[in-house]
C-alpha cells in the first residue's frame, strides 16, 4: 500500500472513532490536551473486551500466575532504586527555526545533513536528556522530601510486592505476577493518534524463574504472546517480531524481542517482551535492605529469581485492533443500487456490541415487543444493542461501521403469520458475509456465544 493511501486510511479511521463514538480528543471543548484520550461509548467496550481477554489467558486460564493492583503513586526511593529518577529520559532537539520540539530518533537525515522533519531547518540544538516522568507531590508541603512521580510503568510495583505476593499466593517458581494499570509518561512529542500518549495503560506480565531457565521462558513467552494477537483477530503477517540487538537493549537484559504491528503510519512496537535477569530485585533489595530472595524447599538454598516480562499496551493494542479491522466494500442499498459499506471487522470476542437487535417494522407492537424480549433474553450473557430506527437495511449498515458482528431481525415470521413452522424464528445476518439464516429463538444464546467465545 502506497503512502498516500495509507495516510488517507489513518485519517478515515480517526474520523470513525470520533463520528461513532470510540475515541475522543481529551478536554476538547477547550481545545485538547496533547497525548490525552478519552474512550468513549464503544471505545470503552472494546478496550474493557481486550483487558479482560488478557486477564482471562494470561490469569484465570493458568495455574502458575496470581493478579496484583498496584498504586500509581509510589514511595520516590522506588524510582531512584529501579533508575528511572536517572536515566529514564530521551534526548530531545529543539528547532530554532520553527520552535518545534523533538526526539532525536525524529530529525531527518538528508545528503548527511540533520533537518528538522516539521520545516526542514538546518538549525538545531545539541540534543539533551529530557526525563520522562511526572514529578508531583505528596502532602501540604512542596520540597524535596514530598516529591514522587506518576508512575511510567506498572512493573515496578509488582517488583516491590514480589515477597508479600509469594508469601500469600504460596507458589513455586517459575510463576508470574500479572498487573494492569495507568502509566503516565511526559512524552517530548505524542503523535500517531493513540499510539503515543501521555497518559495510557499496561498489561504487564513478570515471570520470576532459576536464572538457567530465562532463554526458554523468553522463547517461550513470545509465542504465548504472538498466539495472544491472532485470537484476538490480528493476522500473523502483519506481525513481526524483532530481535533487539544487544547494543540497543537495555545493559541489564539478555534478550529482548519486540512484537511489531504493520500500522498505517508504518511498523510499529505493540509489545516487547523482555529477559530482564535479576536486575529488579537485585536492585530493591540493595536499595531496601529488605530481602527479596526466595527459598528454594528441595535444594534448600536462597537466591534472587531472574524475570522474563511481556509487556503490552493496551491503548496500542486498540488502536491495531481498529486498524486492523477497518475495511471498506461494496452493498446492496434498499433499491438494488451497489454502495460502499464501512465494515469494522473485529473478532467477535473483542467487539464491542455482539449482537444487534431489530423489530422489521417499529409501528407494529408485536414485532417490537417481540425483539425487546429478545434483548432481555440475551442480556445478560453479552452486550447487545436495540435499534428500531429507519430502513432495516440502514440499520445493518450502522452495526457494520462499529463493528458488530450479529444482527438478528424479528420479522412477520416470528410471529407465525407466513408460516405457522416459522414461528418464534428469527433471521441471524453475519456482519462479514452479510449471510443469514433462520435460527430458533431458544437457540440463540447457544449459537451466539460459541460464535462469540
Amino acid at each position: 500500500m502506497s503512502a498516500p493511501s495509507d495516510h488517507q486510511r489513518m485519517e478515515k479511521i480517526v474520523s470513525l472513532c470520533k463520528r461513532r463514538g470510540f475515541i475522543f480528543q481529551s478536554s476538547e471543548i477547550y481545545g485538547g490536551l496533547n497525548g490525552c484520550w478519552d474512550y468513549g461509548p464503544l471505545g470503552v467496550e472494546l478496550k474493557r473486551n481486550v483487558k479482560n481477554y488478557w486477564w482471562r489467558v494470561m490469569v484465570h486460564e493458568r495455574d502458575d500466575v496470581v493478579g496484583m493492583d498496584g498504586s500509581i503513586l509510589m514511595n520516590c526511593a522506588v524510582w531512584k532504586a529501579s533508575g528511572h529518577e536517572d536515566t529514564f529520559s530521551d534526548p530531545m532537539v529543539d528547532c530554532r527555526s520553527c520552535k518545534a520540539r523533538l526526539r532525536a530518533d525524529q530529525i531527518v537525515n538528508k545528503k548527511g545533513e540533520k533537518q528538522c522533519p516539521v520545516c526542514g531547518g538546518k538549525d538545531l540544538t545539541a540534543p539533551r536528556a529530557f526525563n520522562l516522568m511526572f514529578k508531583t507531590y505528596v502532602g501540604a508541603t512542596e520540597d524535596e522530601s514530598s516529591i514522587t512521580y506518576l508512575r511510567p510503568e506498572t512493573a515496578q510495583a509488582i517488583f516491590v510486592q514480589f515477597k508479600n505476593i509469594l508469601e500469600v499466593s504460596r507458589k513455586k517458581l517459575p510463576f508470574g505476577i500479572a498487573q494492569i494499570g495507568k502509566a503516565f509518561r511526559n512524552e517530548i512529542n505524542p503523535r500517531n493518534f493513540t499510539f503515543r500518549s501521555r497518559e495510557f495503560e499496561q498489561m504487564e506480565l513478570e515471570y520470576f524463574c532459576r536464572a538457567e531457565e530465562g532463554m526458554d521462558l523468553l522463547a517461550y513467552w513470545l509465542k504465548e504472546r504472538l498466539k495472544f494477537y491472532q485470537d484476538i483477530g490480528i493476522a500473523r503477517d502483519r506481525l513481526h517480531v524483532l530481535d533487539v540487538p544487544e547494543d540497543e537493549r537495555a545493559f541489564y537484559s539478555k534478550g529482548t524481542f519486540d512484537i511489531e504491528y504493520e500500522f498505517p503510519f508504518g511498523r510499529q512496537e505493540l509489545e516487547g517482551v523482555a529477559y530482564r535477569t535479576d536486575y529488579d530485585l537485585s536492585q530493591h533489595q540493595k536499595a531496601s535492605g529488605k530481602s527479596l530472595e526466595y527459598f528454594d524447599e528441595e535444594t534448600k538454598q536462597k537466591f534472587i529469581p531472574h524475570v522474563v516480562e511481556p509487556s503490552a499496551g493496551v491503548d496500542r493494542t486498540v488502536l491495531a485492533l481498529i486498524c486492523e479491522a477497518y475495511s471498506e466494500d461494496e452493498a446492496p442499498d434498499e433499491k438494488g443500487k451497489m454502495e460502499t459499506r464501512v465494515v469494522l471487522r473485529f473478532h467477535p470476542r473483542v467487539a464491542p456490541i455482539k449482537c444487534a437487535v431489530f423489530p422489521l417494522l417499529k409501528n407494529k407492537e408485536e414485532l417490537v415487543a417481540k425483539a425487546k424480549e429478545i434483548v432481555n433474553l440475551l442480556r445478560p450473557h453479552m452486550n447487545v444493542f436495540y435499534d428500531e430506527s429507519g430502513a432495516i437495511g440502514r440499520r445493518y449498515r450502522r452495526q457494520d461501521e462499529i463493528g458488530t458482528p450479529f444482527g438478528v431481525t424479528v420479522d412477520f415470521e416470528t410471529l407465525g403469520e407466513k408460516d405457522a413452522v416459522l414461528r418464534d424464528t428469527v433471521t441471524l445476518r453475519d456482519r462479514d458475509s452479510m449471510k443469514q439464516e433462520r435460527v430458533k429463538i431458544s437457540e440463540l444464546i447457544h449459537l451466539l456465544s460459541s460464535r462469540i467465545a
